[in-house]
């Protein structure tokens, strides 16, 4: 009790100092004295007579002016470790800075709280230094557009740098393309006070999703079940998804049709389960133009499943990635009854019958997605010249595409010789180096001799080693195939190529058992 009595006493002592001595509008003393507790404690433990605090004090204050910024600053919302570098060196009293206690008063007369005014001398200082008129003329703007007192209030609250330069002009922008979208909208109630503003980042997102193909009926109707789109973080969570889809290749309107079907849930949560899901696909060994496949013909479920770990998936399901691999590749939905908080029903065994049916479904997709016609010669003499399961087809396409070819050249190589996708990964990555980096070819000769890569790298580097030996010494035609040199049978090309040279048996053999001895 007596603290608050000794408090109180303080506080009157150090307004009359304020007001009657230093000549301060009442109103600012009062809120001063009120409102600095950390000054008033600093003050008091100034004085020794604690029994007659107010004396003390008044007659302490006369002979010891105090730093009047102090008190005013802290009863402005700001803590003393904030303003002890606003403090102006080279002044103590507040009247001797007139500028920065009018621009102070517009603010308090317009109705911000006077212990929320510090966040603007945080954030703006240079909004205290306008002169006469400037500040007033600013805030008078936003109501000429039609925004309520109450409004102005909340919104220059939220970001006070619209008070500097031109920055009013880009709320003003996006408060037109709000009302334009929906009137009723009531965006004011999802600015929060403690958040700050991108203003002209939030325009970018309403005029990109209006780029996109959404209408201004459609923006209208997705801000109002989604206001965080725009006003979480300014956008930036929407304009982080618009660059990751964007990246796996969906076209403007089919960004804008996700957005318009986007869930009921946080923009942010959508975002963590669309990264995890397609962490999830990598971890599963998913070829990568199946992965951006399944991520752009299925957005919405991505984002939406707060999918399982893969190890508890592989338990729970008794597979292993490969099967489970397939099952996704084959059915994505799969993916919604593995959502945590789900209990996961073991899949049922399939017999060796149902394995090889699905095995060759995926197969005759994969091809007829390569452009091969159904029944058609040219698809059966490929099944059946495939081996192993349809699951590790695309895997085997893709390192090729990685290799350098286009899709269609890939395709088309798999049509004049589908046993190159027999090999495994590694197999095919292996020779396609060995061809460039150790023998010097360029990747396209591939395109013309696709059945190159099924040859052993043994045969391979001896057969081109030996020819490029014969040329050197002028015994054969420096142009021939590739097709020749590697195709022609052992003895056809001994005695059609190296006998044309005298030492050529002798150096055929030596290459022979050097290179096959490795």
């Amino acid at each position: 009790m007596m603290e608050i009595a000794a408090e109180k006493e303080a506080q009157a002592a150090l307004l009359d100092y304020l007001h009657s001595t230093r000549s301060l509008l009442f109103t600012d003393a009062d809120n001063m004295s009120r409102n600095s507790p950390h000054f008033l404690r600093k003050l008091l433990g100034k004085v020794d007579n604690q029994a007659e605090i107010g004396r003390s004090i008044t007659r302490f204050l006369r002979y010891h002016p105090i730093n009047e910024f102090e008190p005013f600053f802290e009863s402005m919302g700001l803590k003393p470790s904030e303003y002890s570098t606003l403090l102006p060196r080279q002044l103590m009293f507040l009247n001797d800075d007139p500028v920065l206690l009018e621009n102070y008063h517009v603010l308090c007369n317009y109705g911000i709280a006077r212990n929320k005014v510090g966040k603007f001398y945080k954030e703006v200082p240079e909004i205290f230094r306008y002169g006469e008129g400037v500040l007033q003329k600013k805030i008078d703007s936003f109501e000429k557009v039609g925004l309520s007192q109450s409004t102005v209030i909340r919104a220059v609250l939220s970001s006070p740098y619209l008070l500097v330069g031109d920055a009013n002009l880009e709320f003003f922008d996006v408060l037109d393309k709000l009302r334009s979208a929906d009137p009723a909208f009531d965006w004011i109630e999802h600015l929060m006070e403690e958040n700050s503003y991108d203003w002209r980042q939030m325009l970018e997102i309403l005029c990109l999703l209006g780029k996109m193909g959404c209408s201004e009926e459609q923006l209208g109707s997705l801000i109002r079940k989604h206001p965080e789109l725009i006003f979480e973080n300014s956008g930036s969570n929407a304009l982080l998804l618009i660059g990751v889809l964007t990246k796996f290749g969906l076209r403007p309107d089919e960004i804008c049709s996700t957005f318009l079907q986007f869930p009921q849930i946080p923009i942010a949560k959508f975002l963590g389960n669309l990264k995890h899901c397609y962490n999830f696909l990598v971890e599963i060994e998913m070829a990568m133009l199946d992965v951006g496949r399944i991520v752009c013909s299925h957005t919405i479920l991505l984002g939406s499943c707060t999918i399982k770990k893969l190890e508890t998936l592989l338990t729970a399901l008794r597979v292993t990635k490969d099967q489970l691999c397939e099952i996704v590749k084959e059915s994505p939905e799969a993916m919604e009854n593995w959502v945590v908080g789900k209990k996961i029903k073991r899949l049922p065994n399939l017999t060796a019958e149902e394995e090889e049916l699905r095995s060759r479904r995926m197969k005759t997709e994969f091809l007829l997605d390569l452009g091969f016609v159904e029944n058609s010669e040219e698809m059966k003499r490929a099944l059946k010249l495939f081996r192993g399961k349809g699951l590790n087809l695309q895997e085997r396409f893709d390192c090729f595409v990685n290799a350098g070819f286009s899709k269609k050249d890939v395709a088309e190589m798999v049509k004049e010789s589908p046993n190159i996708l027999n090999l495994s990964k590694d197999a095919i990555e292996t020779k396609i180096e060995f061809l460039v980096n150790d023998l010097g070819y360029p990747v396209s000769i591939l395109r013309k001799f696709p059945p190159c890569i099924s040859y052993k790298i043994e045969r391979i580097k001896l057969r081109l080693t030996m020819y490029n030996w014969l040329k050197d010494q002028g015994a054969v035609e420096p142009n021939l195939a590739l097709s020749t040199v590697l195709a022609t049978a052992d003895k056809l090309f001994i005695k059609t190529y190296v006998e044309q040279h005298p030492e050529g048996p002798a150096v055929y053999e030596r290459l022979k058992q050097t290179i096959c001895s490795h």
